[in-house]
Order: C-alpha cells, then sequence, then structure tokens
C-alpha cells in the first residue's frame, strides 16, 4: 500500500462516444452518462468519485506534461520515472529518478547525476530501519543559458524515458533508462555544458572525448567526431561541432582502477557513445514442456555517427544469475539492488528462469488422523455462514474477503464439505456480479473506465487507487484470484458473453499484457527492467517509487495464471507466469536477499518490508511491529505464494529474525507468520499452532486455511525446486527424502502431467491429485465439483454447460447422438419440454452405492462408435430446504443389446444444500466404482438410475430439457 495523498479539485472529462474492443467483443459507449456493456457485465464511463489529480489541470489531461510528438495511447503510470509525468510535489521538473546504475533529477537547467555509492543507513538492526543510496549530484548536464520553465516527457519505451527542454531559444532532449550507464543527449541554441561538483580531476582530454572524476566516480563525456571539450574550473563546454547531440557515461570503476584500465574502458564503452538508445523492449515466452521462461531485452539504438548499432548495458542481480547467451565483462557497478553487471556490445539480451509451478491450494493430505480432519470441518462449518467475513467496501477490503472466500471454497472443496464450498463460491459470485454491473445511477461498487488516463478505478477507493492510481494490481488481484475460483466450478459465469470481459479488463487495466490494446498502458504496474511491481502511481518521492506488499503483486499473478488455465486463455496465463517467475526472482534478491549480497552489510536485516527505487527499509506505511513488516510480504497464503519457500534455511533464518525483532514470538498475525514458518518446518508450524488456539485470525484468513495449510505442510515437508513439471499448476515437495507430487487439473478432460524425474501423474477433470500421500477426505486428493447453484444473474440454462461442447453433427437427441436427455416416462433421448421427477428419500438408511428406489431412463437399439474418454452427465437437483440429502447416480452399458452389462459406473453421490433452486451434479463427483470396459454399442442399451443414497426427504430432479448424459461415442 501507498500513502493517499490530501483530495485535490478534480473536473469531469468532456463527453466523447467511444468505442473498445475486450477479448474481441465489443464494447460501445454512446455517451458518458451510459454504462459500457462488456457482456453480462458493464462499468460506467460517467466520473462517480475522485480522479487522479496532481498539478494544473492533470486531472483531465494526462499529457499536460508530455510533448506533442510523444506516444500515442495511455501514459503510463507506476513507474520509475513517473514523477515527470505525473506530477504531484514538484509542479516544474521531477523527483529523483533513479535508474541505476545512476539516479537523475531535472532543474531549469539540465540534467544532474548521481552514482551516489555510500548508503544512507537509518535505525536499528532489530527495530525500524532504512538503507538508501540518496540522490547526491555528482554533474549537471545541459545547454549554455538554458533556462526552461518546466520539463515535458517527449518519449518512452520499456525502460528508458525522455525528458525534454526548452526555454524558446534552447532545447535539450535526454534519453535515460534502467540499467543504462549511458544518457544520451540532443541540443540546439547552445553549447553543451557539463557542471561538475566542485573541481574535476580531467584524466584525459583529447579530441571529443573527456574522461574525468568527480566525488571519486568516473565520467567520460563523449561529443562528435570532430568537437573538444574546453574545461574552466567546474564547467566543461564543447560546441559539439554543430551537430547537436553528444553523451555521457559513467565508468564501472572503483579507487583500485589503474589508469590504463580506467583508459581502456573509456575506449571500449566510446566505440559504443554515438549509437544512441531510442527505444527498448520486452519479449517473453513461456515453454511448459520445459517448464521455462524465457525473456529477451532488446535495444533500438540510432547511429548518430558510425556504423555502430550495439550498446553497454548493465544487469540487476536477478538478470545476470539467469543470463544465457551472454558474458558479462569483469567489471560492475554498485546499486541499490546489488552488483550489476555489465555487458558491452549487445543488442539484446536473454534470460532463462525455471517456473517451478503453482497451485490452486494446497491438496489435502495427512497421516489418517480422523481428529484433524473433524477439526478442519467444524472450522469451515464455522465460516459457513460468512465466508468472506468482509472488514470494508472499497476495492481492497472487499477483495480481501474475496480472497479470503476463495481459499474456504477451495479448502472445502478438497475435503467434501459441498455446503461451506458452495457458501463461499455464492458469496463470491453475488459480489463479483455487484461489482461488475454499473446500471444507471449507480455509484458504488462500481467500475469507472476514465478515457484521459486509460484506466479503471473501482469506487468506493482506498489508499489512492483513485486520485494516485496506487496499488491496481494489490486490489484487482484478489479480484481476478476468486473469480478463477469460481469460474472452475461455474465456467458459464466466467464465459466472455457473461463476465469474464470485466475480469479481463481488470487485468488490463493493472497490467495490460496486450500491446495492441492502447486503451491501457503495457504492464501499468510492472517494472519489466526492475523485474518487480512499483505500487505508487506518481512515484512522486525523493527516494522515487515504492512496494511495500510484494506478496500481494504475486497474488495478482498468480491469479493470472489461475484465470488463465481453468478459461483457455494461455495469452494471460503465459503473462501471468511472466509476471510471476520474473517477480520472483527480484522478491529473493531485493526484499529477501536469500543470498546475503545485495543489503548493506551495516543494515542488519534479513528483509525488508518496502523497497524503495534508492534502497529498502524495515518498515511499512502502517505499522512498525515487526510482525506486519515481515508479513506484509507474505500474505495472502494461497497455492500461489510457493516461491515463499523456495529457499528454506532462509524461511527460518527469516522467522528466527522476526522472533529476535520482536522478542520474542508474534503475537499479531500470527496464522500468515505459522503459514510463513511452515515452508521451512512445518513440524514447528504445527506446534506453534496447536499451542496457541485463541489467536486472532488475519483479517483476510480464517482458521479453516491456515489450519489445512500447516497441517498438509507438515505431511509434505518443503517444496522441492530441482523438479519441474510440463503443467502449470503442479509442484513437488519433499519430506525425509521423499517426494510427493502435486498436479491441479480444472479442465473437463483427465490429464497427464510428466515431471523432469520421469514420473508421471494422471489427474482427473476438475480434480487435483497427488502421489504417495494419505488423503483426509478418502477420496482423490482434489476437488472440482460444479456449483451447487446456477448463477442467481441467469436461470438455469436449458442446454448442456459448456465444460464439455456438444457435438455438432448429429444434431442432440437424434437416434445417432450420444447427447441423451432424461424424459418422462423413462426416456433416454432427445431434449423434450421442462418437467421434474421425484428422487424418494431413503428414509434415513444409508443407500451409498446400492440403487434403491431409483428413477430409471433407458435408452435402446443404440449403434454407435466407442471415441474413448468418460461419461459426462449433468443433473439439475433440487432437495428445497431439507437437510442432509445426497443423491446417486449410475450408468450401465449393454453393448450388444443381449441383456448384460459390460460396463457399470457408479460416481459418488451428491450432497444437495438446503436452499431451494437447482444444483448441478456432474462426472466431476468422480466414480464411486466402475466394473468393466466400454466398447461399440451394436443394438445396445443405456440406464441411468438416479436414487437418493443419504437422507430422509425427496428431491426434485429436472429433465426434459435440463438434466443430459453424454456418451464417449462418436
Amino acid at each position: 500500500m501507498t500513502p493517499p495523498a490530501p483530495p485535490r479539485p478534480w473536473v469531469l472529462a468532456g463527453a466523447t462516444a467511444l468505442a473498445l474492443v475486450v477479448g474481441g467483443l465489443a464494447v460501445v459507449a454512446t455517451t458518458p452518462a451510459e454504462a459500457a456493456t462488456v457482456g453480462a457485465g458493464s462499468y460506467t464511463t460517467t466520473p462517480v468519485g475522485p480522479l487522479p489529480s496532481g498539478c494544473g489541470q492533470l486531472a483531465t489531461n494526462p499529457r499536460q506534461f508530455v510533448t506533442a510528438d510523444a506516444p500515442a495511447g495511455a501514459v503510463p503510470t507506476n513507474d520509475w520515472w513517473s514523477s515527470l509525468l505525473f506530477k504531484r510535489t514538484d509542479c516544474a521538473f521531477s523527483e529523483p529518478l533513479h535508474a541505476h546504475p545512476l539516479s537523475y533529477d531535472t532543474f531549469t537547467d539540465g540534467l544532474g547525476f548521481s552514482a551516489n555509492s555510500t548508503p544512507a543507513i537509518s535505525g536499528t538492526a532489530t527495530g525500524v530501519g532504512e538503507f538508501h543510496y540518496p540522490y547526491v549530484q555528482d554533474i549537471r548536464v545541459g545547454v549554455a543559458g538554458l533556462a526552461a520553465p518546466v520539463v515535458r516527457v517527449a518519449g518512452w519505451s520499456d525502460w528508458t524515458v525522455t525528458p525534454y527542454w526548452s526555454d524558446g531559444a534552447r532545447t535539450l532532449r535526454a534519453t535515460v533508462g534502467h540499467g543504462l550507464p549511458f544518457a544520451y543527449f540532443q541540443a540546439t541554441g547552445g553549447d553543451a555544458v557539463i557542471s561538475t561538483t566542485g573541481t574535476p580531476t580531467v584524466w584525459s582530454n583529447s579530441g571529443a572525448t573527456i574522461g574525468f572524476t568527480v566525488n571519486g566516480h568516473d565520467y567520460v563525456g563523449y561529443a562528435p567526431t570532430g568537437a573538444s571539450w574546453t574545461v574552466s574550473g567546474g564547467r566543461i563546454t564543447s560546441n559539439l561541432a554543430g551537430r547537436g547531440y553528444f553523451s555521457i557515461a559513467l565508468l564501472p570503476t572503483t579507487p583500485q582502477t589503474g589508469a590504463a584500465e580506467r583508459a581502456g574502458l573509456a575506449t571500449t564503452f566510446g566505440t559504443y557513445a554515438h549509437a544512441h538508445v531510442t527505444g527498448t523492449r520486452l519479449s517473453y515466452a513461456y515453454t511448459p514442456a520445459s517448464g521455462t521462461v524465457t525473456t529477451t531485452y532488446a535495444f533500438t539504438t540510432t547511429p548518430r555517427e558510425g556504423t555502430a548499432t550495439r550498446t553497454v548495458v548493465s544487469l540487476y542481480p536477478h538478470q545476470w544469475k539467469s543470463l544465457t547467451g551472454s558474458t558479462p565483462i569483469a567489471q560492475s557497478y554498485p546499486s541499490a539492488r546489488g552488483r550489476m553487471k555489465v555487458l558491452t556490445g549487445v543488442g539484446e539480451f536473454r534470460t532463462a528462469m525455471t517456473f517451478h509451478g503453482v497451485l490452486p491450494e494446497l491438496p489435502a493430505v495427512g497421516d489418517g488422523s480422523g481428529a484433524d480432519l473433524e477439526t478442519l470441518r467444524g472450522q469451515l462449518a464455522a465460516v459457513r455462514g460468512n465466508p468472506m467475513d468482509q472488514r470494508g467496501g472499497d476495492t481492497y477490503w472487499t477483495g480481501k474477503g474475496l480472497g479470503r472466500a476463495a481459499r474456504i471454497a477451495e479448502v472445502a472443496d478438497l475435503v467434501g464439505d459441498t455446503a461451506t464450498r458452495d457458501a463461499a463460491l455464492n458469496a463470491i459470485r453475488s459480489t463479483l456480479t455487484d461489482w461488475f454491473t454499473a446500471p444507471a445511477g449507480k455509484t458504488a461498487r462500481v467500475f469507472y473506465y476514465d478515457q484521459n488516463w486509460g484506466t479503471l478505478i473501482g469506487y468506493p477507493a482506498s489508499y489512492g487507487s483513485d486520485q494516485e492510481l496506487n496499488d491496481h494490481h494489490f486490489h484487482y488481484g484478489y479480484f481476478v484470484a476468486a473469480a478463477a475460483t469460481l469460474a472452475k466450478f461455474d465456467p458459464r459465469w466466467a464465459a466472455d458473453d457473461q463476465y469474464g470481459g470485466m475480469v479481463d479488463l481488470l487485468i488490463r487495466d493493472a497490467d495490460n499484457y496486450d500491446r495492441a490494446d492502447s486503451r491501457f498502458p503495457y504492464l501499468r504496474d510492472f517494472d519489466i527492467y526492475a523485474g518487480h511491481d512499483w505500487a505508487s502511481g506518481h512515484g512522486s518521492f525523493g527516494a522515487g517509487n515504492n512496494q511495500e506488499s510484494s506478496s500481494e503483486g504475486m497474488n495478482f499473478a498468480n491469479a493470472l495464471i489461475q484465470w488463465g488455465q481453468v478459461t483457455g486463455d494461455t495469452a494471460v496465463r503465459d503473462a501471468g507466469v511472466f509476471l510471476w517467475t520474473t517477480q520472483a526472482a527480484a522478491i529473493q534478491e531485493y526484499w529477501f536477499d536469500v543470498s546475503d549480497r545485495n543489503f548493506p552489510a551495516a543494515f542488519g536485516h534479513s528483509t525488508v518490508g518496502m523497497v524503495w527505487g534508492d534502497g529498502g527499509a524495515y518498515a511499512t506505511w502502517f505499522s512498525a511491529e515487526p510482525e506486519m513488516i515481515q508479513g506484509i510480504n507474505l500474505l495472502p497464503v494461497t497455492g500461489g505464494h510457493l516461491y515463499l519457500g523456495h529457499h528454506p534455511a532462509y524461511v527460518r533464518a527469516n522467522y528466527a529474525e522476526l522472533v529476535r525483532n520482536n522478542n520474542g514470538p508474534p503475537t499479531v498475525w500470527q496464522d500468515i507468520l505459522w503459514q510463513f514458518q511452515a515452508l521451512g518446518d512445518g513440524d514447528a508450524a504445527l506446534a506453534n499452532l496447536r499451542a496457541n488456539p485463541g489467536y486472532t485470525p488475519e483479517e483476510g484468513e480464517s482458521r479453516a486455511h491456515t489450519f489445512h495449510w500447516i497441517r498438509n505442510l507438515a505431511a509434505l515437508g518443503t517444496v522441492d525446486t530441482s523438479v519441474r513439471a510440463d503443467h502449470p499448476l503442479a509442484a513437488v515437495f519433499t519430506r525425509n527424502g521423499a517426494r510427493t507430487y502435486v498436479a491441479a487439473n480444472p479442465s473437463p478432460s483427465p490429464l497427464t502431467v510428466t515431471f523432469s524425474t520421469g514420473t508421471t501423474l494422471v489427474v482427473p477433470a476438475g480434480r487435483t491429485a497427488t502421489t504417495g500421500a494419505y488423503t483426509w477426505s478418502g477420496g482423490s486428493a482434489g476437488g472440482g465439483v460444479p456449483p451447487t447453484t446456477p448463477p442467481p444473474t441467469t436461470p438455469p440454462p436449458t442446454t448442456p454447460p459448456p465444460t464439455t461442447p456438444p457435438p455438432t453433427t448429429p444434431p442432440p437427441g437424434t437416434p445417432d447422438s450420444p447427447v441423451r436427455y432424461l424424459l418422462p416416462g423413462g426416456g433416454l433421448a432427445a431434449a423434450g419440454g421442462a418437467a421434474t421427477a421425484t428422487v424418494a428419500g431413503a428414509n434415513g438408511a444409508n443407500h451409498d452405492g446400492t440403487p434403491n428406489n431409483p428413477q430409471v431412463f433407458t435408452a435402446t437399439g443404440l449403434d454407435l462408435t466407442y471415441a474413448g474418454g468418460q461419461t459426462a452427465f449433468d443433473l439439475f437437483l433440487d432437495a428445497g430446504t431439507a437437510v442432509g440429502n445426497g443423491v446417486q447416480l449410475r450408468i450401465s452399458y449393454d453393448l450388444t443389446g443381449d441383456g448384460g452389462w459390460e460396463r457399470v459406473e457408479t460416481y459418488r453421490y451428491f450432497a444437495t444444500d438446503p436452499v431451494p433452486g437447482y444444483e448441478r451434479y456432474t462426472q466431476q463427483a468422480g466414480l464411486h466404482s466402475a466394473t468393466g470396459a466400454l466398447g461399440n454399442l451394436v443394438d445396445g442399451r443405456v440406464r441411468v438410475e438416479v436414487w437418493s443414497a443419504i437422507g430422509t426427504n425427496p428431491s426434485t430432479l429436472g429433465i426434459g430439457d435440463r438434466s443430459v448424459v453424454r456418451l464417449p461415442y462418436s
């Protein structure tokens, strides 16, 4: 989170018509007073609350400080250089811009440089503390006589920016960027001027090149061929031979660097000095088969003279540790992120990282203890009435509630508690549907698209998400993650013509993955080169931009993986995998410093609560308690946060520091911290949990999820990063030398996952599977049963759900069709009119697996070719207000019509809820038993039996045009 600023006056945007495209759906708003529809959802184009604000008329004109020739489309926010454009505290210039290895600042007469390599450390090693490499000016570069009243932005690319100065007679254009030891300039109206802090030590001045030292830092100025430099005290000038371009480089030297080595570096850099970097571009590829993410960082250069087209760059630790195909030179730069290694003569470089996988939730495994399962069931029952437990109505606290409900739904499904699962899913569905619809006049629980800024703002907003465009990835990540959980059980709700398009809009706002979509900036919150998100929209701080909760940023990335996988949108999934993998590496380096090489030695902490552009802080915006300083980078705890356990020894060290700094074990956010501890020592975490039954859950947590997480990690052990899978929803754990392989399959078809050890795991449709693990529920270690009620926004569908598309030929229900509806009178054929049948109660007895007074539906005379696969069905059931009912299905195949049943499949019974309204019973309940084998039907017969396995009251079965069976035949 970032602190909100005081409200400023705002002005409504003018009325304009806009036509948008969302995932192929036409989105049209004719006037700002009308809602724009996206499938069944909508958002408003009328402002309903405070707008992004800043200096002058920034609210309605975010291009106020952008030149006319700057790139079109939505302006970027949440970047390392945002205070240049999104001016809030300095209305003429900017705050320091920490690009690394240099920091810059803008002034009326030019661009300031800082290569500060001495950290300023404050606080203590056991309390709140910070380290910063603050802006300390070495030189200022400009044009003689320049007195620009304001600095504007003339251009930007993926990790560079071009500030622009003009006073009417003189202009200066500079391009600077992450990783660039060069700053590139174009000047008009006067000589180039380098003003130094004090008198520089000039160690080379030969023609167009001058080398000098200021404050122990070595710089080189490169003018065009034929030009020269003149030194007068602290002023270095050149007329640039009338050609108007030059560059300044910081050399990677130390006090021990000799004169010959320094001169050699100046010559090497000079080879590329006039190949000005004019663009940068990211591309990435996720290869599931190998579990790798390959990222390419490309540079576009414009030769101002000569033919050189390559450049010099420096890499952050998360980059050079995964570099492939290139070798850095020996020299490096110090920075606020650790040593930056140098590559010379490059047009691009690549990294290759392993994606270690995520899960919807940890599997339900254990040691067979029935007491623990009963404990969990009791905790789930306790939250059934209020699964969201929402603490506020704004986007952040609504998101936290959605996140809580999603964890409860996942856990409840894993252990077969369908009542709690469905209560959580219903809460998610109703909340998201409410927020995703914007009828005329609605001003709360609504999203507003601001065409000027190119952003989607949710109201009520919080933590500056409206006026400062803060934290959109934090807030919206919870929405998208909850939508992904709901989509597994209710795919119809997630369809593009329902609410899937609104989910996609939230994704695009926070981190637009589609360069062709100009409505939102590309990857708004994600700093492509730095490898992590920034939380502040404007970044207008002396220490640069900041991010506190890296784990909530990862919650967004994981949400994209889960949503993309369950909906089949590989572009979203792959964007999530890229964000997740890259940021996981950055977090290990810059929030945790797991290798103990990046934080200053005197800092004294093994972790920070916040990363700043120029350093880090063992602190938060909201609390000085160690539990929250460390815990804010651990929550929410989900199956997408297994990266927190990639270094188990560090987990133990991090937790030990917490206890030390806290003068004892945690007393707040205990559940979050124990769940983190369990990734390094499950037994210790479980002991802590059992010893403190009266703890207060964190606002987005539940006792049920905490117990599930810790109890199962105690059985699974720690994350094994030596193994990778060919499926994104997979992970491996190791305990006492034994591995447990886990994979989740939200699709409607069985899946085989192959791991790099050669182990394969067959995962049934809609389930999670494990190897070598006892299952609490007595069945498979996962869930995926469809919801027990259809979405309240639409009536129950009268055609089969989209999880298994019906064949196009022959038509459903014709004599040769494998699609069969349950009909009045016991038929099994083409759909007819809506009707119902009564499934008699079990009279309190248990008939699990054995038909008792069933409803029977039969088809005869079938000639069909077996196509492989499995039987699919979708029954519409309603127990009314009856409690404790469970309905079961058996399907039998007589392949030749001779009276014998060659294949019999009995499915686990479906526990209905006591809420009026149809619920959906499908094959994803899983097999109870099966005998025989399927084959071709030749004058064959199929029989479906439906009965009550448990319960005393009857249930209603929707037939005629609802309940359907799909035979695995062509």
